[in-house]
């Protein structure tokens, strides 16, 4: 007796719905990896910059004074950022003349996010350059400060991915008015 030869077209059809339906998938995350998904740099604004304690005193060369930063961050990402606790830097002319504790927060998802912090500008390291006095007298300080956050990406709670972010800003200092104006860029790596 012979056996009667089986037809193999369903499993055919249904391994190629499979594999066409697994190609589309892939394709389409491809896609999305490459586009929506892509890491895009976080803007930095600085609404609020501050002198919140200023003293001053000539001839004996004396000044003391504390900035309040305020900084907007804008994630413009589909995951959220969550760092650890930091220090802000603050540098005159290439001296490190301040630091800034930053605490630990999380920055949501194509969210805005603000992060205060205050700094105190160590005097005796200002006077250390000779071209603080002029500076001074001409009414402006320009102040570099510089940042860096360590922390996860989370995106869609699902993934977590280890990121960096980098920011520098440039800041003028106003002594008269006791105001201050800031420019900052910032980067992120993965």
């Amino acid at each position: 007796m012979t056996k009667p030869k089986m037809s193999y077209r369903g499993l055919k059809i249904c391994c190629g719905v499979s594999l066409a339906l697994l190609l589309t998938i892939a394709v389409v995350l491809i896609v999305l990896f490459f586009t929506l998904f892509k890491p895009k740099e976080p803007t930095f604004t600085t609404p609020s910059v501050t002198i919140e304690h200023f003293r001053a005193a000539w001839p004996a060369l004396f000044l003391n004074f504390t900035l309040g930063i305020g900084v907007t961050v804008s994630n413009k990402n589909y995951g959220g950022f969550m760092y650890e606790e930091s220090i802000g830097y603050v540098s005159y002319r290439g001296n490190l003349i301040g630091e800034a504790p930053i605490a630990a927060d999380t920055i949501p998802a194509r969210g805005k996010h603000d992060v205060k912090t205050s700094v105190t500008i160590f005097a005796n390291k200002l006077f250390d350059d000779d071209t603080f006095v002029l500076d001074f007298l001409s009414g402006v300080l320009n102040v570099t400060s510089s940042l860096s956050l360590h922390g996860k990406v989370i995106v869609f709670k699902l993934f977590k991915l280890k990121a960096e972010s980098l920011s520098t800003c440039n800041i003028s200092i106003f002594i008269v008015p006791q105001q201050a104006q800031s420019v900052c860029n910032a980067k992120i790596s993965f």
